[in-house]
């Protein structure tokens, strides 16, 4: 993960938790670092861009600027989930400065605010995922196995869109 803060947890000790958001995907969930997100917002249609993949949806209005808007979801082979009204973009910084600053990810519902501790967070192998998916793989946590995104990766390929 990316960052977190060192506070006391209940035992006393001093301990790492990190605030993350679970985003809902169609199937699956998202496991992003909050310091990541810098807005959700509601759905907006895309302005589609010519020759883009399936997965790059187009641009969106963000900010006072054009930003990319992706389905994750089809970023890793699957079906481009519809649009419902419980359907939200999450707005987020980049972190590898391929994308020159911000894009969007769509989502399927409201993300979740949890708070990650290391007795709350396992690794879970029981998938294997392709190495064009911009995953790094899933943990598991209580009753959610969420994907852990290659944002590397993810951003990678949204550059190379972009410039396209």
């Amino acid at each position: 993960m990316v960052s977190g803060t060192a506070t006391k947890t209940s035992s006393g000790g001093a301990g790492q938790e990190i605030y993350c958001l679970l985003v809902p995907l169609a199937d699956d969930r998202l496991l992003l670092p909050r310091s990541c997100v810098t807005e959700v917002i509601n759905y907006q249609a895309p302005s589609p861009m010519d020759g883009a993949p399936p997965w790059y949806l187009g641009t969106i209005a963000w900010g006072g600027r054009r930003v990319p808007l992706v389905s994750f979801e089809a970023t890793c082979g699957k079906a481009l989930p519809r649009a419902s009204g419980r359907t939200r973009i999450v707005v987020m910084q980049g972190i590898t400065g391929q994308t020159g600053g911000n894009f969007a990810v769509l989502t399927q519902g409201f993300p979740q605010l949890v708070r990650l501790t290391p007795d709350v967070v396992h690794a879970d192998d029981s998938r294997s995922f392709g190495e064009r998916m911009p995953v790094i793989g899933q943990v598991r946590m209580v009753n959610e196995t969420p994907l852990i995104p290659d944002f590397e990766q993810l951003e990678g390929m949204i550059a190379e869109e972009t410039r396209a």
